[in-house]
């Protein structure tokens, strides 16, 4: 699979602002209320400064100021007014922009998993789920930085930029071109040139972050195997490279925020004082008035904040960016199974395969590995079929095939007569009832493990289940019963235990086709005896397919295909 290129920071950005199409008014609310804000604390200085020339050189003000400040009380009431107004209009910007970050993370959170819904099992099949957990957590929340705090101030340094240029414009023409040029360094050449440097750094952070989430993971779930082996001290030694890797990284992004704000405030002085002494020597050429030279200086001074702002971005847009092209490349990942709907229903009426070909997809197509080949199996309905042959020799992929979590490369498998790929996903799902050899229990009671099988079942369906699985007398047993929880990962139960409980689900799913993939795979004889002849009671009219590499599990089936070992599973 060749790896995809990564899109440029603009391109993501883009993106990104393509999903706020929904909140476009708030957005436009936050530009207005942050504009009107930074006005406020810049004419207040300016304000200021013209009533400090009124009245300590007793200049009056000129233009469109003319009489603005007659008397001391007038000046006063208009500096308090904007001090206030620039902490109401502040707080209305971050509320939107916060509003509009908070509402997008959850928007795009449900995006993803949905998405996870449509790619699993055939996309993640195999990789690592602490990257995952990564996306879907750290990564989703850093977007929050530029929701909050890149859009909209994008947008208000450009609008308050433009309008400080035309005011010291109005001044001096050339004191104008002179801003803009420092507007454009600051706001713009400045976050772009720290921006290319830090970007590759800042998708490292990520990548490696999230390969550390898995390292953890993996090493928590098989912490009883590392204390085993005495594998401790190895494993801490390899999390501390890993930590210390991400450190480095980490280091180096700091540097580039340190010269990056050092260049911003070195650049800030330079143009002031390039304000200043520009002004100073036009006026003394008789250029410009006493009055336009303070007031350009003032302005030019007190006018960086929006763009310091925007200067400041870069410092976080690094890893923002990274994290924006892990979360859309997972939102653009195109399932490997396209999910059907829109078919007529059908009912279940037996199955078959006819020269199924089969292969799991390498890093490319040499690569991939055939599993079945011309494989062939007849299903009739309300028989029992078992499927039996050695450990790895592809038995459980041809049930995945049946659920179609797979596709075949070539073949055909059928269902009532109708190719499954033509069959509503649901209705498929619906008529199947797939026990796994690991079952997967959540952190939970065993009820609701079980009812994870009937989504609203009654207390009264979850036992009659669990009395057909054979696990109703132990789950009695139990102190709090149906209402025991059974650990992270079904940790507090026997393996076979969890086994019984994924068999309860299957016949609480009450569907009338069951496939079973090594269901006694971990019980021993008698427990198996007692699991088999309960499926040969209860299953009533269901069609089952049995798989298994004990010859004792086939003695139930009526019909007992052999499977060859060309190749492992």
């Amino acid at each position: 699979m060749k790896m995809k290129e990564r899109r440029k920071g603009i391109v993501i950005m883009g993106q990104l602002i393509g999903l706020v199409k929904p909140l476009l008014p708030v957005m436009c609310l936050a530009i207005l209320f942050g504009v009107v804000g930074y006005l406020c604390a810049i004419f207040l200085t300016i304000f200021a400064g013209y009533g400090i020339l009124e009245k300590v050189t007793g200049m009056t003000a000129t233009g469109f100021m003319s009489g603005f400040f007659d008397s001391t009380g007038n000046l006063l009431t208009v500096l308090i007014l904007l001090a206030v107004f620039r902490g109401i209009f502040h707080y209305q910007e971050q509320y939107c922009n916060h509003f509009i970050a908070f509402k997008l993370l959850a928007l795009i959170r449900h995006k993803v998993f949905a998405i996870l819904r449509k790619l699993c099992p055939a996309k993640l099949e195999g990789r690592e789920k602490g990257n995952l957990i990564s996306v879907i957590t750290s990564d989703i929340e850093l977007l929050e930085v530029f929701y909050a705090h890149t859009i909209s101030p994008i947008a208000i340094a450009v609008l308050t930029s433009g309008f400080m240029v035309w005011f010291i414009g109005i001044q001096y023409p050339a004191a104008g071109a002179l801003a803009l040029l420092a507007y454009l360094v600051i706001g713009v050449i400045l976050p772009l040139w720290n921006g290319k440097r830090g970007a590759s750094a800042g998708m490292e952070f990520r990548n490696g972050f999230g390969d550390l989430n898995s390292f953890i993971l993996d090493s928590m779930r098989g912490l009883d195997e590392t204390i085993q082996y005495g594998q401790g001290n190895e494993r801490l030694k390899r999390m501390s490279e890993r930590s210390e890797k991400l450190g480095k990284i980490q280091q180096k992004l700091n540097r580039y925020e340190s010269l990056q704000s050092s260049m911003t405030n070195l650049c800030i002085l330079l143009f002031s004082f390039g304000m200043l002494f520009f002004m100073i020597w036009n006026y003394q050429s008789g250029k410009v008035s006493y009055q336009q030279m303070v007031i350009s200086v003032i302005a030019m001074m007190g006018s960086f904040g929006p763009v310091v702002a925007l200067s400041n971005l870069s410092n976080n847009l690094n890893q923002t960016l990274a994290s924006g092209e892990r979360v859309l490349s997972l939102l653009e990942e195109k399932p490997q199974i396209v999910e059907v709907d829109g078919q007529e229903n059908i009912t279940f009426e037996g199955a078959k395969a006819a020269y199924v070909n089969f292969s799991y997809s390498g890093e490319n197509d040499s690569e991939a590995e055939q599993i079945l080949k011309d494989y062939s199996i007849e299903i009739p309905k309300g028989k029992i079929v078992g499927i039996h042959g050695a450990s790895g020799s592809g038995k459980s992929t041809f049930l995945k095939l049946l659920m179609r979590f797979w596709d075949a490369d070539s073949g055909n498998i059928q269902i009532s007569g109708k190719d499954i790929r033509s069959i509503n996903t649901k209705n498929l799902r619906n008529m199947e009832a797939y026990v796994t050899q690991e079952t997967y229990l959540f952190h939970d009671s065993i009820a609701n493990n079980i009812a994870v099988g009937k989504p609203g079942a009654t207390r009264e369906e979850i036992v009659e289940a669990a009395k057909k699985a054979s696990i109703h007398e132990f789950i009695l047993s139990l102190p709090k019963g149906y209402d025991t929880p059974v650990g992270e990962l079904g940790d507090t139960l026997s393996g076979g235990e969890r086994q019984r409980i994924g068999i309860a689900r299957a016949f609480l799913h009450d569907a009338p086709f069951l496939l079973l993939d090594e269901p006694t795979s971990n019980l021993d004889a008698l427990n198996e005896g007692i699991i088999l002849k309960s499926l040969k009671e209860s299953r009533q009219d269901k069609t089952v397919l049995l798989v298994s590499h004990r010859k004792s599990t086939m003695n139930l089936a009526d019909s007992v295909y052999e499977m060859g070992t060309e190749r492992a599973s």
